[in-house]
């Protein structure tokens, strides 16, 4: 029920049952105001623009005659401010010089809302720039002004300024690239033993994930290069580097002591690796032409804060691409706020495609080599099961369509009061989660006479079905696909969702 307050059944202030995305998350995120500490490597980042109108004389070199100069947060950064953006309590705690740079960032901060009080501004410190030279639209160049051989003094500074930071956090990220101010006294600051809240919610984006397992992090996002580095191997670049690093879960979760690892994949989304065995993916919108940078930490921070206000993870994770998929379409370094990430979700509402459309972009998709999975259901209170089963069918081809009864069908198969969610409802959640291409709405009994449109390469079924048991099977081979029946979870039901929705007491009535 994009857009329309909370969702049906679920309480106010409740979010941990919320399983598909809707435009009223952003904002009742942002009403709890999760408490979160982000301990990093913060830095400034500089987009210097300007006209290209001739080579200079000594090197076939263009002359970038500099007309505008963009400044920014950058690194961990920008991850406490897109945190701030999307309704958090934020406290920055790391280390900078006393400089330029360091007197800009700590203004562009504070101007967020952030609070700096733990953000050590030493003399003896450099703070990182990254420089970006454009001509026109386009990157030109890019220079990193960096400061190796940081004072012991400075980083014993950092370590004491850790316990104060996180005191009363409901969540602590922590953005290590590298610095080395991030070593064995910060990390000792943040170990269980050291007094951090046992609720307290901690999440590790780090190149080197392992070197963190002391901390017992709830959360690690390498990318699929440093997981790689993790596990001692090499990814062949031509692979699918989420079934690979996927089928070593259990190495990961040692190595990085993590209660969950989730891999970054860049334009191929995420994957989402657990102890259960159950690899959760996402999908990216990815642009042609990127310009945009720290799309990563937008996504660390909508994973973050999400989680800290209750979501389940692979809500959070959902949350956190769309928020990604939201800065990745904008030049240069930006932040998704709250009202930002809602107008992208809001754009998902009535969104079912009418069938000559969606036949019009199928076809398109054919063309480019793409295969086509083909599911259904009523999809009326949206459940773990459902996101599980969607999210593996998706993994069965290349683009997925969802089709969905229309509400007289749902009545015709569920009874007269159902649907909980009218269709509009329905379609705008589930063309909101990332594993969806494609929603559309059929009215007949079955799905016969779409399948013979749709021409699928697979028809994917959950539940406790044979593919002989299914009328549908026959089209799907006539039209040379083929069935698939996906993972029947029996204690996750609607009905079951339904009936203790309908037991709960109203909220304001008497226990």
């Amino acid at each position: 029920m994009a857009g329309t307050g909370g969702p049906a059944g679920v309480p106010d202030g409740e979010l941990s049952d919320v399983r598909g995305l809707a435009a009223w998350l952003p904002a009742a995120i942002a009403d709890r105001a999760p408490r979160i500490t982000v301990v990093g490597d913060a830095m400034l980042d500089g987009w210097w623009s300007g006209t290209i109108e001739r080579f200079c004389r000594e090197a076939p070199a263009p002359v970038v005659d500099i007309t505008r100069r963009d400044y920014a947060a950058g690194g961990a950064a920008n991850t406490a401010m897109n945190l701030a953006a999307l309704g958090a309590r934020v406290r920055m705690c790391g280390l900078i010089g006393d400089d330029d740079a360091g007197r800009r960032l700590r203004r562009i901060l504070d101007g967020a809302g952030v609070d700096t009080t733990d953000l050590v501004q030493d003399s003896r410190v450099g703070t990182t720039t990254k420089y970006r030279i454009l001509g026109g639209d386009q990157v030109m160049l890019r220079l990193d002004d960096t400061h190796d051989g940081l004072p012991a003094a400075a980083i014993t500074a950092l370590a004491a300024r850790v316990p104060d930071a996180v005191a009363g956090a409901d969540a602590v990220i922590v953005c290590d690239y590298g610095s080395g101010a991030l070593g064995d006294e910060v990390r000792a600051a943040l170990r269980p033993a050291a007094g951090l809240h046992p609720d307290t919610l901690v999440v590790v984006d780090a190149h080197d994930t392992a070197a963190w397992a002391g901390v017992q992090p709830h959360i690690v996002t390498p990318n699929a290069g440093e997981a790689a580095q993790v596990l001692g191997m090499r990814l062949d670049p031509r692979s699918d580097r989420a079934s690979v690093v996927a089928a070593r879960r259990s190495e990961l979760l040692a190595a990085t002591a993590a209660a969950a690892v989730v891999v970054t994949l860049d334009r191929d989304g995420t994957v989402l690796l657990t102890p259960d065995g159950e690899a959760h993916r996402t999908w990216a919108q990815p642009v042609t032409e990127k310009q945009a940078s720290g799309a990563g930490d937008t996504f660390v921070a909508g994973l973050t804060v999400a989680r800290a206000a209750g979501l389940p993870l692979t809500t959070s994770l959902d949350l956190a691409q769309a928020a990604a998929d939201v800065v990745v379409h904008r030049p240069g370094t930006s932040v998704c706020t709250t009202s930002d990430l809602t107008s992208h979700l809001q754009q998902f509402a009535d969104t079912a495609l009418p069938t000559v459309d969606l036949l019009r972009r199928l076809e398109e998709d054919r063309a480019a080599g793409r295969r086509i999975v083909l599911t259904n259901g009523c999809f009326d209170v949206l459940h773990r099961g459902h996101t599980r089963y969607l999210n593996q069918a998706k993994q069965l081809g290349d683009v997925l369509v969802v089709a969905l009864n229309d509400d007289a069908g749902v009545r015709r198969l569920k009874g007269p009061d159902r649907p909980i969610n009218p269709i509009a409802d329905r379609a705008g959640i589930i063309a909101s989660l990332s594993c969806v291409d494609y929603v559309t709405v059929f009215d007949t009994d079955t799905l016969v006479p779409l399948i013979e449109l749709v021409r699928p390469d697979v028809y994917a079924k959950g539940g406790d079905y044979t593919a002989q048991m299914l009328e549908e099977t026959p089209a799907v081979e006539a039209c040379g696909g083929r069935v698939s029946i996906l993972d029947y979870v029996p204690e996750r039901s609607t009905a079951a969702v339904v009936r203790r929705i309908r037991s709960a007491p109203l909220a304001g009535d008497a226990p």
